[in-house]
């Protein structure tokens, strides 16, 4: 797929759920987002209001594509046994809610942190097994789940350890965030999951820590980056994820980006 075919989106939180906020994505041409509420498990009552939010957006020719679930109070790789039952519990019925207003994917942390080294293989285990039961769940309902990769001594900070998951979760897919990755080469990890690629996380970084820049403002070689989606036929959204949320500037951003 052409990099002109992609669909722009945008990752925002709650006080984007408004008319005059809805109004403006529409008219920069941003009819697709992820809704991402505070980093806790409440989520902002989602599972109350998850199908006003997707009619709300759906007036003015928006849709809410994913839904991006909390990661803060627990996450798989939890060592505590209860922590994790929890932790499936409330994201099955976030997932069960977001399957029932119409997204389409559910994006996922791996991990929380900081891990010791030799930690390592032990949360991978609890968060392959976490996974599992969480994309059992999404795959009922006819929901995908999507893997993110993450930075420091997170999950997933590798394409290998990204390839655990997925090779032993054939329903799980993956999310690439651009400004995740400070060891492995963003083309390279990219060709690694493109069989299970599915949606993106946009944003630039100085590739010490992440800082979810607009594209072009840190160090990510945005030409190779896109021609890489090209040639892996990455057909899901353009979707950014920044801290910049005016939806103008992202559709100019955007529209600069793809001639490059």
């Amino acid at each position: 797929m052409s990099r002109s075919d992609w669909k722009l989106g945008l990752s925002v939180y709650m006080n984007a759920m408004n008319d005059e906020s809805l109004e403006a994505l529409a008219q920069a041409g941003i009819y697709e987002l992820e809704l991402c509420g505070p980093r806790t498990m409440n989520l902002f009552n989602y599972p109350t209001r998850n199908k006003e939010l997707s009619r709300l957006a759906a007036s003015h020719g928006i849709t809410i594509s994913s839904l991006h679930l909390p990661f803060v109070d627990a996450h798989p790789a939890v060592r505590d046994a209860d922590l994790r039952k929890t932790f499936v519990d409330v994201q099955s019925t976030l997932i069960r809610s977001a399957a029932e207003a119409g997204v389409s994917i559910a994006v996922l942390h791996p991990s929380a942190e900081p891990y010791k080294e030799d930690e390592r293989e032990m949360r991978l285990s609890l968060a392959i097994e976490t996974v599992g039961k969480l994309t059992d769940v999404a795959t009922a309902c006819g929901i995908t789940l999507a893997l993110e990769n993450l930075p420091r001594t997170c999950l997933c900070r590798t394409s290998d350890e990204m390839r655990r998951f997925l090779d032993a979760i054939p329903d799980l897919r993956a999310c690439f965030d651009t400004n995740h990755n400070l060891i492995e080469d963003n083309l390279d990890y990219l060709r690694a999951v493109a069989d299970r690629l599915v949606t993106l996380h946009v944003s630039d970084y100085d590739r010490i820590d992440e800082k979810h820049w607009l594209p072009l403002q840190g160090v990510n070689d945005w030409s190779a980056i896109l021609s890489t989606l090209e040639e892996i036929n990455y057909q899901g959204r353009f979707l950014y994820e920044t801290i910049e949320k005016t939806p103008s500037r992202i559709r100019e951003n955007f529209d600069l980006l793809i001639t490059k």
